[in-house]
């Protein structure tokens, strides 16, 4: 809401309602002063994600403890708008982990996902968790057709550029808004990496354990195990971003900084990580 005060002077500022400037208006005014409240109409959303401040009592919290990440990006929320695609996409994968687990839940959209993954994350072990997420990968995803990928586009430098970008056309709804960036593979140039600029899942999750575990771990195997093509996830837990650089191997977990990071402040699991998860 916006108030304005029209002054008894030879001009009245009026607000614009198009470009919310001020218009002078030359008049005369005899009447005594008069605010007036105007309310203003909000622009037309054009951008598929917005950002929103959400009040939090802990914001004034210290975040560079020592035994805790040092960045809480709750009090930053990225809203997404699903399409009917992602929503069904979304509810497929969460089907299937919920079928994977045993356990069911009443919640829809990505919601849903997320629900399945932190019942998976609070009731198992963490190999037993990327065991779990594997099987349920295996359930979204037709075997026949991972198989005629493989036989199609072995491991090159054609299939490494072919995964980066149809892992941004088409997985947008499971990681968020991303994009292919080059790098240097056995010297030369290549389109190969995809950078997640903020990963949805470890968002809406707010936890490191379930990125590593539930993400992280299981999809570098499956993608490997399923498509011959080798995957580094590299998530950075300061800005929620993430880099897939397909066809580099990962580094063994004893031997990743990823499992040296301790979970955030204000993790949604509400479980104790540590670097223990990589057993």
């Amino acid at each position: 809401m916006e108030a304005t005060l029209l002054l008894p002077s030879e001009f009245v500022v009026r607000p614009n309602f198009t470009t919310l400037a001020a218009v002078p208006c030359y008049r005369r005014r005899t009447s005594p002063s008069r605010v007036f409240a105007v309310l203003t109409s909000q622009p037309a959303n054009r951008l598929v994600l917005e950002k929103v401040l959400v009040a939090d009592p802990a914001e004034d919290h210290v975040r560079n403890s020592k035994s805790e990440a040092v960045v809480d990006n709750t009090l930053s929320r990225t809203v997404n708008h699903d399409s009917w695609f992602d929503l069904l996409a979304t509810n497929h994968l969460s089907r299937s982990v919920q079928a994977a687990v045993g356990i069911r839940n009443e919640k829809r959209g990505y919601e849903s996902l997320v629900e399945a993954a932190r019942a998976v994350y609070k009731n198992f072990n963490p190999i037993q968790q990327r065991e779990l997420v594997i099987l349920a990968l295996q359930k979204a995803f037709p075997s026949t057709v991972l198989n005629l990928i493989r036989t199609v586009l072995p491991n090159s430098g054609l299939a490494r550029e072919f995964f980066a970008a149809f892992t941004t056309v088409f997985f947008a709804w499971l990681v968020g808004p991303c994009e292919v960036k080059e790098s240097e593979f056995n010297g030369k140039k290549e389109r190969n990496v995809v950078h997640i600029k903020k990963c949805r899942f470890l968002e809406e999750s707010n936890c490191v354990g379930m990125c590593l575990n539930l993400c992280k771990v299981p999809s570098q195997t499956f993608i490997k195990d399923s498509l011959g093509m080798p995957v580094d996830m590299v998530p950075n837990f300061d800005d929620m971003s993430c880099e897939m650089v397909f066809g580099k191997e990962p580094l063994k977990l004893k031997d990743d900084p990823a499992f040296k990071k301790p979970c955030y402040k204000l993790c949604n699991a509400k479980q104790k990580h540590t670097a223990n998860c990589i057993s």
